[in-house]
C-alpha cells in the first residue's frame, strides 16, 4: 500500500505526519495502528495539554482529535489549535453519528469527522482527502408501514 504523502515541496519524499489525541489508550492505539499503514504517527496524546505541547514540539500536519477529551472538549481544543496553527488539518473522531456534531466539528475548524464505529473504512480516506471529509447522514427512504384501515359493514 502506498504512503500518504505530505504537502512538502517533494510530496513523494515522506508520509504525512499525524498526531493522535484520544483519552482512551486502547482507542488511541487502534487509531495509530490504522494510520501507521500509510502515515507517520509522530505521537499520541491522552489530554489537551499534552496535545498542545506535542503539536508545538512535533509539528504534525494532521491531528486526529477525539471530541470527548478531558479538561477541554475537542471542539474548543481545535479552535485553539487552528488559531495557533492555521495550516494544521484536524480530523475529529467520535462515537456520535449525528449531523449536529458534524456541523459543530466543521464550525470548530475541522477538516473531517469520522465516526469511531467506521474507523477501519473511513479514517484513511479522511486523511487522504484534500477536501473536507464529513459523513453523510443516513436518510430513511422507506415510509413507515401503516396499518390498513378496515371498514366494517353492518
Amino acid at each position: 500500500m502506498s504512503e500518504i504523502s505530505s504537502q512538502s515541496s517533494d510530496p513523494a519524499s515522506r508520509p504525512v505526519r499525524v498526531l493522535v489525541a484520544d483519552d482512551h489508550p486502547s482507542m488511541g492505539a487502534a487509531i495509530a495502528g490504522i494510520l501507521s499503514t500509510e502515515c507517520q504517527v509522530v505521537g499520541r496524546a491522552k489530554g489537551v495539554l499534552q496535545l498542545m505541547n506535542q503539536v508545538e514540539r512535533l509539528h504534525p500536519e494532521i491531528v486526529i482529535l477525539d471530541i470527548g477529551m478531558p479538561h477541554l472538549e475537542g471542539f474548543e481544543a481545535a479552535r485553539s489549535l487552528r488559531a495557533l496553527h492555521p495550516q494544521l488539518r484536524i480530523i475529529f473522531v467520535s462515537v456520535h453519528d449525528d449531523p449536529d456534531y458534524f456541523q459543530a466539528a466543521f464550525e470548530a475548524g475541522g477538516s473531517g469527522y469520522v465516526v469511531k464505529s467506521r474507523l477501519a473504512s473511513d479514517l484513511l480516506p479522511a486523511v487522504r482527502s484534500r477536501s473536507p471529509f464529513f459523513p453523510v447522514p443516513q436518510v430513511v427512504t422507506q415510509p413507515p408501514t401503516q396499518t390498513p384501515m378496515h371498514q366494517t359493514t353492518s
